[in-house]
């Protein structure tokens, strides 16, 4: 039940990003046209040549302080259409149509309501407003998000339907528009009669936060922060800027709700402002101080604690996060590089983010924003507005202060705590064998597919394929995914392609890309236009069903692209130790289990020597004695592993009894083990024995033996296919 609820709120979450979308944009228009439209500002700076009455330049700025002004003064039917597309699962397009059809009907509902009653005579002030040019109830962007999220409900439940042969012309996608206004002529009349008493309870709401002074600010930072994880943070903090839940103020006359949209008003007015208000600022002022320098501290903190040898191949990593924390307040980069590998300091982040906020509230900094809290929005919304409407200045020390709070806690921590942090990760995650540049360029060698669609395509494997992909958007810095089946899921794989971090809840998965994600998804998307409709297990990537010895070698059961391949070489690999048989699926190691780094199988030993598989060449022997790499005298290479993490145990527990290039014949001693050594110290004594090299589109893994086996028995076999 938690993880359905966590999979809808994410999608709301992520509906809320196209209209918010929006919102930098018009906020940049908006900075640009107020200020340098503003009578005050042109005299201080002597540009009434340039700025003044009648100039070129004057008439520009006043065209787009309207045009802003006129997307804000809208935000609840762009709420609509934007929630209704971001919810819909296909044919997007109609359930955009149907929710602006709809949110009008509703209006014109209530309207109709208020005229027939006389509502109008006995509202409270604030209660009443006109959209669209419609006079209705003052529901805000709530009654943008009631239409959208009905309207996409309406929309996933009928945009198939098919109607009686009569009627068949309003079937399908047509039905949406029409069932969409007879339900919400209804809505409209009920919302009439119950919106008073919801309005009346935000207001009371809105009352207790901003009633609740510098402790409901730091409350508000430390939730928002706290949820950046679970990409919830849309769905808590939109309220607050944009509804009465954040305030209500008086602006140039009329009522305006919501911390952002007071500043934005108070913006347009700003000739009539003396001071922008940090009672509606206070959701959004404090980001600019540990988002241009908090947070620039910790990846200084995390650079110098670094290794050595690894501090230049880091430091690239870092620094462009940050740049991205400061710049455009995209702070998921650089909080994602240590969320999931030293959770303890994400929340020392979550406690010196929520103290900004309220930190910010108490000197009455009051610096608007369009989107996050970088410096792009710094200029425009404080810098250029000056120190006496913002207080802007008053940032910069605080800043300094957080810059060193950040460094000096996150310099503490990592080292005490030996947190691995980017740069300080163990040897062998450093040195082992499947890292990403190698898969892709394994790729890109065996694929034809073009380069971005090689990515695609791995993603949607990891992603279990497109038959389990039923919803895909994304946010900021994220992939959001609704998946049907949970079990086909490969964080492993979904890592490989380049992710900072996946979180998956359920069905629901978000994978952290960072700003690039916006392309990542178009391209993904482009991609699911024309791959198969089928699921995808890495479990049984490579399985091939049993061989009809009357199938003429035509491999049974493979995959479309080798099914009408014959067999031209069958190699057998039998098992080099006694013990336990499984499919290398079974492998307690998701990197081997997901047949990263090659198939084959997996043999538990039970007894102290390792064989060679087969007749052929010893390739290598790690320096650590735990692995082997062993050519066949078919040229196939293979890699024998003893054991899971055993790389750390620095060859002990490992006799070796060959030498690199050595020839050896099947059943050979290669190794002596000491298996209650390696039991002890190691996670698990289960082997894989792999091919590492084999060109996927001309080999097929059939495992021969599974339980039980002795060293000499066939334990698979390779079957390489014709060209």
């Amino acid at each position: 039940m938690k993880d359905k609820i966590f999979s809808v709120l994410q999608r709301i979450g992520r509906s809320f990003m196209l209209p918010i979308a929006i919102l930098p944009v018009a906020g940049l228009l908006l900075g640009l046209g107020a200020s340098f439209t503003n009578e005050t500002t042109i005299a201080t700076y002597h540009l009434g040549a340039i700025l003044g009455r009648g100039t070129v330049l004057n008439i520009l700025l006043t065209v787009m302080n309207d045009v802003a002004n006129i997307i804000f003064a809208n935000l609840p039917i762009i709420f609509a259409v934007g929630v209704a597309i971001g919810m819909a699962k296909k044919e997007k397009e109609v359930s955009a149509l149907s929710a602006m059809i709809a949110y009008f009907v509703m209006n014109s509902s209530i309207s109709a309501m208020i005229s027939i009653t006389g509502y109008e005579k006995k509202a409270i002030d604030g209660m009443i407003t006109t959209s669209c040019g419609i006079t209705t109830l003052q529901m805000g962007v709530f009654g943008g998000i009631i239409v959208g999220l009905g309207v996409a409900a309406l929309h996933n439940k009928f945009y198939k339907i098919e109607l009686p042969a009569a009627l068949s012309f309003f079937g399908g996608t047509r039905f949406i528009p029409i069932i969409s206004t007879i339900v919400y002529l209804f809505v409209g009349i009920i919302l009439f009669y119950i919106w008073p008493f919801v309005q009346t309870g935000i207001y009371s709401l809105g009352g207790l936060v901003t009633g609740s002074g510098y402790v409901g600010t730091l409350i508000f930072g430390l939730i928002k922060r706290a949820l950046i994880p679970f990409g919830l943070h849309h769905v808590f903090y939109m309220p607050f800027w944009q509804t009465a839940v954040g305030g209500t103020a008086k602006v140039a006359g009329k009522v305006v709700e919501g911390g952002q949209n007071i500043f934005f008003a108070q913006l347009a007015d700003s000739a009539h402002i003396a001071h922008f208000s940090s009672d509606a600022t206070r959701y959004f002022s404090g980001e600019f101080i540990f988002m241009i320098f908090g947070l620039p501290g910790a990846a200084l903190a995390m650079y110098r604690t670094a290794r050595p040898e690894k501090k230049k191949q880091v430091g690239g990593l870092l620094l462009s996060a940050a740049l991205a924390s400061m710049l455009t307040g995209i702070t998921e980069p650089i909080e994602f590089s240590f969320l999931f590998v030293a959770p303890i300091l994400f929340g020392v982040q979550v406690i010196l983010a929520g103290s900004a906020y309220m930190i910010a509230h108490m000197l009455n900094i009051a610096v608007g924003l369009t989107f996050s809290g970088g410096f792009i929005d710094l200029f425009l919304f404080g810098i250029l507005q000056g120190n006496k409407k913002t207080s802007w200045l008053l940032i910069i020390p605080v800043g300094i202060i957080y810059f060193f709070l950040y460094y000096f806690i996150f310099t503490f921590l990592i080292k005490k705590l030996d947190l691995k942090t980017p740069g300080r990760e163990d040897d062998d995650e450093e040195t082992k064998l499947y890292t990403k540049a190698d898969y892709k360029a394994k790729q890109t060698a065996v694929s034809n597919l073009p380069e971005k669609e090689v990515l695609s395509d791995q993603i949607m494997k990891g992603l279990g394929g497109k038959k389990n992909i039923s919803d895909l958007d994304c946010c900021a810095t994220r992939l959001r995914v609704t998946c049907n089946k949970a079990g086909l899921i490969n964080k492993a794989m979904l890592k490989s392609t380049g992710a900072s971090g996946v979180v998956v809840k359920g069905t629901a998965v978000q994978v952290i890309y960072g700003p690039q994600v916006a392309v990542i998804k178009s391209n993904l998307e482009d991609y699911l236009e024309k791959a198969p409709d089928t699921e995808y297990n890495s479990e049984n990537e490579g399985l091939v069903a049993p061989l009809d010895a009357a199938a003429d070698d035509t491999i049974v059961g493979a995959s479309p692209d080798k099914a009408n391949k014959k067999i031209a070489k069958t190699v057998t690999i039998y098992s080099p130790v006694n013990g336990k048989a499984e499919d290398i699926s079974e492998t307690p190691d998701e990197a081997f289990a997901s047949r990263m780094m090659g198939d084959g199988a997996v043999v538990t030993p039970i007894t102290d020597t390792v064989y060679a598989p087969c007749d052929g060449q010893v390739a290598f022997v790690f320096d650590t004695k735990h692995a082997i790499g062993y050519i066949t005298d078919d040229d196939v290479s293979l890699l024998i592993h003893i054991g899971i993490d055993t790389v750390k145990l620095g060859g002990n527990g490992f006799e070796v009894l060959i030498e690199n290039g050595q020839k050896l014949k099947k059943g050979d001693p290669m190794m002596k083990l000491d298996l209650d050594y390696i039991k002890e110290n190691a996670p698990s004594i289960a082997s894989p024995i792999l091919v590492t090299d084999m060109d996927e589109d001309k080999v097929n893994i059939k495992l021969l033996k599974s339980g039980e086996i002795k060293a000499g028995d066939p334990l698979f076999e390779i079957y390489i296919l014709e060209d």
